[in-house]
């Protein structure tokens, strides 16, 4: 069995702390490797290297930082298939999703490469008489990202590029589950020219969440998780005076109107409800046709769809749709919340209650699943399951359907499948969600737009990735500046307008 490392000063450092969490080859249940959680010492340690190589880095010009961007992102194509498989064996994923996990990621950093023009600042000739005004981005000094377990490639990256490209240092806490990837990216940067200590990962659990919210010198924290999570962080964070950007939980609905492509639906509820096991914060996870005939048809359609669907191994090769969720916890949660909505009426169409995959019996395998007739008092309908599980919930009419989307307390994304633009346009401006899909499933942005949901889905004022990404990791300094021909009316002891 391997013991992992933290990553400090361009060094894998054994971890001192003494405690250690087991990581799980989700497909047999075994324990492959163990990783250190850091102790508030540990976490200070990096910090300190952190803060000794960041005024140095801040000072090279932004279009050298660019420069390690671009070679990171080559590096990245270069070991695509040793960072895919890597994924795969700790998170469970197949060999796509996984793939398809660092892509994301790399898209983002090739946006970071445009970092000498999103760093512009602003300019103003002759603001008063003989007055020039002008604005600049400098980086914040060492920021911190706590990042979860579904996307180990995607998410770090979509934190610490920018932020590095921004001229800041950044201490990575990635989930304990899966932590192999981001230890391999940091060693990636480094090779595409990074300074030691610039990016280090710090592996813990809430020891060390706590230590990188309670540390003066970690001017930002970003997160990724669970909505009591996001809350407890951004609170605590806040009230340490850090610029704090904290993602939580969704639940995400599809509607489906009369006039839609029952099969195009189908088919998109297929690969967002069910893929990567849904562990996604972006999966659909309530289905809501309008009216009774249209939910029909859609149960029609799911049901041999879903009863075809392959669950196994991510060595399985193309022939597997989804692999294990993470853990044996993960799995009895979904199975809990399983139970709860047979107990609370809901109708069981599809029952993967007894799945089980020969020889791999002591994997985290949970067959697919899927509900109708979900009521809005339900528990699987109220929570986020993070599991292959679907529920339609039946609307009568579109502003039912609406109002539903409305109402939940997540607002991450949601989407419509339809083939009336009136109706699309209105769902779009009318809902209040973060991101939309008109005839898509998973709405998430391409990297130079931007990511965040609405109400409890997120904590914080600016999204991830895109134009938002740069104000997030950057403070905004404005000069006036006044070079006189020669003093004529004295000193000056009132505030008086520049005009």
């Amino acid at each position: 069995m391997q013991d992992l490392t933290h990553y400090m000063n361009g060094a894998h450092v054994a971890g001192t702390s003494g405690r250690f969490a087991d990581v799980f080859n989700p497909a047999t249940g075994e324990v492959q490797a163990r990783v250190p959680l850091a102790n508030a010492a540990e976490m200070d340690q990096a910090v300190q290297f952190a803060a000794a190589a960041q005024p140095k880095w801040a000072a090279v010009n932004p279009q050298r930082r660019a420069r390690v961007m671009m070679k990171f992102v080559e590096l990245l194509h270069r070991d695509m298939d040793k960072l895919a498989e890597a994924l795969s064996r700790e998170h469970g994923k197949t060999l796509p999703d996984a793939a398809g996990d660092v892509q994301r990621g790399l898209e983002v950093v090739e946006y970071c490469i445009g970092a000498p023009q999103l760093l512009k600042g602003e300019f103003t000739d002759g603001a008063g008489p003989g007055i020039d005004m002008y604005s600049m981005r400098q980086a914040l000094g060492v920021c911190a990202g706590i990042t979860p377990f579904n996307f180990p490639a995607m998410i770090p990256m979509w934190m610490f590029a920018p932020a590095i490209a921004c001229g800041n240092a950044f201490i990575l806490k990635p989930s304990e589950r899966d932590p192999s990837v981001p230890l391999m990216l940091a060693e990636l940067m480094e090779e595409a020219g990074l300074p030691k200590g610039i990016l280090q990962v710090v592996n813990g659990d809430k020891e060390a969440v706590d230590a990188i919210i309670d540390h003066d010198v970690i001017q930002s924290i970003g997160f990724v998780g669970s909505t009591p999570i996001a809350e407890y962080i951004y609170g605590r964070g806040c009230s340490q005076g850090k610029r704090v950007q904290c993602f939580g939980g969704a639940k995400n609905h599809m509607i489906i109107m009369p006039d839609a492509d029952m099969d195009q639906a189908a088919d998109a509820l297929i690969g967002a409800g069910y893929g990567a096991a849904g562990e996604r914060c972006m999966a659909i996870s309530v289905a809501v046709p309008v009216g009774e005939e249209t939910a029909d048809k859609l149960i029609e359609k799911l049901k041999p769809r879903i009863d075809a669907l392959k669950v196994g191994p991510y060595t399985g090769g193309n022939d597997v749709d989804y692999g294990p969720v993470v853990t044996a916890a993960a799995k009895a949660n979904i199975l809990k919340m399983v139970e709860s909505g047979i107990a609370q009426g809901a109708e069981l169409v599809v029952d993967g209650r007894d799945f089980s995959l020969q020889g791999y019996e002591e994997g985290f395998f949970v067959g697919p699943h899927l509900f109708d007739r979900v009521t809005t008092d339900m528990d699987i309908y109220q929570k986020e399951i993070f599991g292959p599980v679907l529920s339609v919930v039946r609307a009568q009419d579109y502003e039912e359907a609406l109002a539903l989307a409305m109402d939940h307390e997540m607002g991450n994304g949601t989407a419509i499948y339809t083939r009336d633009g009136d109706a699309a346009r209105d769902f779009a401006n009318r809902v209040n969600v973060g991101m939309i899909g008109i005839n898509v499933p998973i709405p998430v942005p391409l990297a130079y737009h931007t990511f965040g949901g609405w109400k409890k889905s997120v904590f914080g004022d600016l999204n991830q990735h895109g134009p938002d990404a740069f104000k997030f990791y950057t403070r905004t300094k404005t000069v006036t500046s006044r070079w006189p021909s020669g003093i004529k009316d004295g000193a000056a002891l009132n505030f008086k307008p520049m005009d």
